[in-house]
């Protein structure tokens, strides 16, 4: 009979179980297991980025493939730049206000990364979550691939006790610190285009996104008409 993987849950409400739990799951980060851990939106499931093997674990832990790459969680803005070629100037200034916190950008990810998150298309996801504890793993086992805690159609895990019913042995360390306060899903912002562009709704509203970048588009919202030029030896003023 085969032995199963050993799982670990840890409450990093209780102090030493915290730092216990935190030292556990960039362990088995670093190791290529996967581990459940708090986030400002929902509990998610993750894993080091960068290891092909533990990401197509993380997407058969989900029940999904190649099609749907995860987002990647970081734990600090200086860590985003290693990532891409090039940051655009409306992704600093929406970072500049809401990170850490709730919003995901997409941004074209740099073609020397050693990594293979799924069918990209040259694109990745890239979020800092607003919570200690995800933050601390982050900065230690560094870029992690990590997508809501629940197998696909389900609704997400809020706390790491009901992840754990539903992902099982498939996770090797769960990271409780009781229920998601806010479990509305983060904003996900477009950047790599011309015209910045809303993908999916959530927790950073429309409106808050274009006190910082005015010229921002909604989900279906065509981008505005190019100007023309007035034709040669017409003046600007004409009607």
């Amino acid at each position: 009979m085969t032995d199963l993987p050993a799982v670990r849950l840890y409450d990093c409400r209780v102090l030493g179980e915290r730092e216990q739990g935190i030292s556990a799951a960039i362990e088995a980060v670093k190791r290529g297991d996967l581990v459940v851990m708090p986030t400002d939106t929902v509990y998610g499931i993750g894993t080091d980025a960068f290891n092909t093997y533990s990401v197509e674990a993380l997407q058969r832990a989900k029940g999904r493939g190649r099609d749907k790459p995860p987002p990647v969680l970081v734990g600090s803005v200086k860590t985003l730049d290693g990532l891409v070629l090039t940051v655009p100037q409306a992704a600093r200034d929406l970072i500049s206000v809401f990170w850490p916190g709730a919003l995901t950008i997409v941004v074209e990810h740099a073609p020397s990364l050693a990594w293979d998150l799924g069918d990209t298309g040259g694109t990745v996801a890239v979020r800092m979550p607003l919570h200690p504890v995800a933050l601390e793993v982050l900065r230690e086992a560094g870029p992690m691939a990590v997508s809501s805690a629940n197998r696909t159609g389900q609704s997400p895990a809020l706390t790491a006790e009901e992840a754990r019913e539903r992902l099982g042995y498939s996770v090797s360390i769960y990271l409780e610190a009781g229920k998601s306060p806010d479990p509305v899903p983060s904003t996900i912002v477009d950047l790599t285009d011309e015209h910045p562009r809303v993908l999916r709704h959530g927790a950073i509203s429309l409106e808050q996104l274009r006190k910082v970048v005015p010229d921002i588009l909604d989900v279906d919202e065509p981008p505005p008409a190019p100007v023309e030029s007035p034709a040669e030896g017409e003046s600007e003023d004409a009607e």
